[in-house]
């Protein structure tokens, strides 16, 4: 049986707290917007306007650091804007179309006075940000940027004062607002990838209705859900989302939790059940405690695990940068070769600069910096909506290379809690009329098999009717009068203290449920057997699924149990599964993962996140699973909210999907600058075909959302 669920459930967000507490319900909601938007305007970094921010930071790939696509959008359309006057007066239009711009004194400066604005308007975020990876030592994107537009300004400045050659006023300016447009699109296409988060970020309501006083006394205040305490009582009415983590005190609904688990059905709630904040009541009233506010929510702990995966690195992320870092110093050495070989070729300063401005342009390693974090940012909200948090994103990386996974048995394929598995009754009595009688007899009663019996009846839906005169006999069982009849139920002992012998069918029952492990429980009347029930730990209805699935897939399954073999057996042969590992101790799991490793294998762990912790951890890939909604546990690189099984075969499907993706936009993206580098040096020049800088940016930017389209089709991932 699972140990330690109270210590499962007792944990907090402790793990993932940010830097500064949030200490109310009203900040919590704060978390999921300033994970997306931790800029301010004019593009600089607010941290201190930000209570409780969370801001990851990864220079190796955080290519826009300080920008937002608000911003990108604003600069373009001023950019442009200011690039119309230059193209009017301007050499282009008139040498493609004959066009004569109109004579106004002083036109000639109009091209270095707005080319100069837009440099110096347009141009600044990547100066800025390539001055970011000269000091990182990362020479990537921004540098490659700022260079090619730096060279166009400085030669472009220099003509205008009398060095001979044509100024590149017209290509500057193009080519600074078709790149302020690309990085617009990227960003857009970042925030959409990352909405899941606001999205979350909105579930909470803004206001609640927390009640005072009791009986006559009692009142209800609409408060703000930020003056929310643990401990207050609050009213949620039908329709209404729950504003707080909590437990129901009075009151009977079902509740819609998909936001946060993934589970479409309604959940029934009742007194002493949970609640998770932002979840939406439906049908009855519910007056529920307050458990937890602010971060210490359930929905607060999954915007930060998101926010903590969707910046975390990837192995193919490294692979990417180190990609972008040798694009990078290849596309300065093709330049300056460009340079040379245009000058040697007689071609005039101008047009060597616009060349080597070309590739600089064309070879910017924007698509690579794009290919795995995008595709990164949409697996993350993608599992988040199913209910599978990635608390390590290498985890979910490594999930698709597993050919092992090792489900622990109590609590991950078996419910953790005592079911009634099978039953027998006399000729004349139901099997839904024996749980009746016997639930009422048991209601009262605290043993575990008790439970079991009065749960199961609950799962079927049966009104069990009062009982009186209930009395127990400790080793034998119960008694209870039910409906004017008196009724007893116990097990083997019972009937041997009662001088009771069972018939032949009932005696093949209780050995058939003995070679399962399984304890036998009888209900009796006088000296009559109405009935046995086989009582044992039971195996999750998802579990049989969950297994075929995954051996479907080529993986193989094993289970691990600290039960009898005997136990085990019975559930692995339930289940389909041919190797189980019984009797092992908690301590034990761990070196039985480790061995499992040494035969060559890729292993992920399935546990409930307590015991199991030590092989959690060993393992390739560590899954913890009946969690539910409390997201803080410390083992585990993927949380499952919901205690599914068969949320592991989806894990591995989305790791699948998501490495085919970053693979299909990495080669694009490489393949793109092999064919795009030289033909902007001029390689295809015998032939007249030359790109313009402006040309080179149109590409690049192209290439851009070539890489962001496919991206999103992982949407489309069938989990």
């Amino acid at each position: 049986m699972r140990e330690g669920h109270s210590a499962v459930t007792e944990h907090t967000m402790h793990h993932h707290q940010h830097d500064a507490r949030l200490d109310d319900a009203g900040q919590a909601a704060a978390i999921g917007t300033d994970v997306l938007d931790t800029h301010s305007h004019d593009g600089h970094r607010d941290h201190a306007a930000l209570p409780g921010a969370v801001v990851h930071e990864d220079h190796a790939h955080d290519r826009h650091a300080g920008h937002s696509a608000a911003m990108f959008r604003r600069k373009f359309w001023i950019s442009l804007a200011l690039t119309i006057p230059i193209l009017i007066w301007g050499h282009m239009l008139a040498a493609l179309i004959g066009y004569a711009p109109p004579a106004l004194p002083g036109s000639m400066w109009i091209a270095p006075i707005f080319g100069t604005a837009v440099f110096a308007y347009g141009g600044w975020p990547f100066v800025t940000g390539a001055m970011g990876e000269l000091r990182d030592r990362l020479p990537g994107m921004m540098t490659l940027i700022a260079l090619a537009i730096g060279v166009a300004f400085l030669f472009s400045a220099a003509v205008t004062f009398g060095y001979p050659g044509k100024p590149l006023w017209e290509e500057l300016a193009t080519l600074v607002t078709v790149m302020l447009l690309g990085h617009w699109l990227e960003m857009s296409s970042v925030s959409q990838a990352r909405g899941a988060l606001g999205e979350l970020a909105k579930l909470l309501p803004d206001k609640a209705s927390r009640i005072r006083g009791e009986g006559a006394d009692e009142r209800i205040d609409e408060v703000p859900v930020s003056e929310l305490r643990e401990g207050d009582l609050v009213l949620v009415r039908p329709g209404v989302r729950v504003p707080a983590d909590g437990v129901v005190r009075s009151g009977e609904s079902d509740v819609d939790e998909s936001v946060i688990t993934g589970e479409s059905v309604p959940v029934k709630k009742a007194p002493g059940d949970k609640v998770i904040a932002g979840s939406v009541n439906a049908t009855g009233s519910l007056r529920v405690e307050v458990t937890g506010v602010g971060e210490r929510t359930a929905l607060a702990g999954i915007m930060s695990l998101v926010a903590k995966a969707q910046s975390s690195r990837s192995r193919v992320q490294a692979l990417a940068d180190r990609a972008a870092f040798w694009l990078t110093c290849i596309a300065l050495g093709v330049g300056a070769a460009t340079f040379v070989a245009w000058l040697l070729a007689g071609a005039g300063a101008s047009a060597a600069i616009e060349h080597l401005v070309t590739v600089l342009v064309i070879a910017c390693p924007h698509a690579l910096g794009l290919a795995v974090p995008l595709v990164i940012a949409i697996s993350t909200t993608l599992g988040a909506r199913s209910g599978l948090l990635v608390r390590d994103r290498r985890g979910l990386e490594d999930a698709r290379n597993i050919d092992t996974v090792v489900f622990d048995k109590t609590g991950t394929l078996t419910l953790g809690e005592f079911r009634v598995l099978a039953m027998r009754t006399v000729d004349g009595v139901s099997d839904n009329d024996a749980l009746r009688l016997a639930a009422a007899v048991e209601r009262d009663a605290e043993h575990p098999i008790a439970r079991a019996i009065v749960a199961t009846a609950a799962d079927r839906g049966i009104t069990v009717p009062a009982a009186q005169a209930f009395e127990v006999n400790p080793g034998r069982g119960a008694r209870a009068t039910v409906d004017g009849r008196r009724f007893a139920v116990g097990g083997p002992n019972l009937l041997a203290a009662a001088g009771v012998s069972p018939s032949v069918e009932f005696e093949r029952f209780a050995d058939e449920a003995a070679t399962h492990a399984q304890s036998i429980v009888y209900l009796v009347e006088r000296d009559r057997v109405l009935a046995a029930f086989a009582v044992a730990d039971a195996v999750r209805a998802e579990s049989a699924d969950a297994v075929r699935q995954l051996q479907q897939s080529g993986i193989e399954v094993v289970m691990m149990t600290g039960d009898a073999r005997s136990v085990a057996d019975a559930v692995a042969h339930a289940l389909g599964i041919d190797t189980v590992l019984a009797q092992v101790l908690p301590q034990d799991k761990a070196a039985n993962i480790e061995r499992l490793q040494q035969q060559g294998r890729r292993v992920a762990m399935v546990g409930d996140g307590v015991n199991d912790a030590p092989a959690l951890a060993t393992a390739d890939v560590g899954i913890a699973i009946g969690a539910g909604t409390d997201v803080a546990v410390e083992a585990g690189d993927i949380v499952l909210v919901r205690s599914d099984p068969r949320d592991v075969p989806r894990i591995v499907e989305l790791s699948r999907a998501s490495y085919r993706k970053m693979v299909q936009n990495l080669w694009w993206a490489t393949g793109y600058n092999v064919v795009a580098i030289p033909v902007a040096a001029g390689v295809l020049a015998p032939w007249g075909v030359l790109l313009s800088p402006a040309v080179g940016a149109m590409l690049m930017s192209i290439s851009t959302l070539v890489v962001a389209i496919n991206a999103q089709l992982l949407r489309r991932a069938k989990l």
